[in-house]
């Protein structure tokens, strides 16, 4: 790879990673690169990115880089989260959400538990969408965010109330499930 490929594959693993951002160490380690080179790579993508009239910016914080929109255009990015969502919910958001109506209130953690993955941006999506709200902190240690339904979750889906919510089954064949989630999911795709 010469120096522009590597250039655009940095660019691209800054994006992937997210707020959690990456290392020069990890991404020398990743793109089996010298650490000088991984950290030439970024200051000519930093450079890059200021000299020209972008939208991103990176910044570095603790060692980490991080790809971030610029400051000055923050106005815009508001509007964009403020605007109504025409936009369908991700089945992550989806399961999210399920597991939050069934076992409120809940952390964060709680629901990584259950879903064994991350949770945080379908948990951030549905505060966005009004549908969960904080609720208060789990008496533990850490003293973890609990969240809840909120009373726009019950107008979304018609229910007076949680108890209004279907039974979970008790006896699941896990294949059958599966397929009930999917035509669930189809379902909601739609409306939401």
């Amino acid at each position: 790879m010469n120096m522009n490929e590597f250039k655009g594959v940095i660019e691209g693993l800054l994006f992937a990673s997210g707020d959690e951002g990456v290392t020069a160490k990890q991404l020398s380690k990743i793109l089996d690169i010298g650490l000088d080179t991984v950290e030439h790579i970024l200051e000519e993508l930093r450079f890059e990115y200021e000299r020209e009239d972008r939208g991103l910016m990176i910044i570095q914080s603790n060692n980490i880089f991080h790809l971030a929109t610029k400051p000055e255009h923050s106005s815009y990015f508001k509007r964009l989260i403020d605007s109504p969502r025409t936009s369908k919910m991700s089945q992550a958001a989806l399961e999210t959400l399920a597991i939050i109506a069934y076992r409120q209130p809940i952390t964060r953690a709680e629901i990584d538990e259950i879903r064994g993955v991350r949770s945080e941006r379908p948990v951030q999506t549905l505060i966005t969408r009004n549908l969960i709200e904080e609720t208060g902190r789990k008496d533990t240690v850490g003293r973890p965010v609990l969240f809840q339904t909120s009373k726009e979750f019950l107008t979304f889906f018609g229910l007076a109330t949680l108890d209004d919510l279907p039974p979970l089954p008790e006896n699941i064949d896990p294949d059958k499930e599966e397929r009930e989630a999917d035509l669930f999911f189809e379902r909601f795709q739609d409306e939401v």
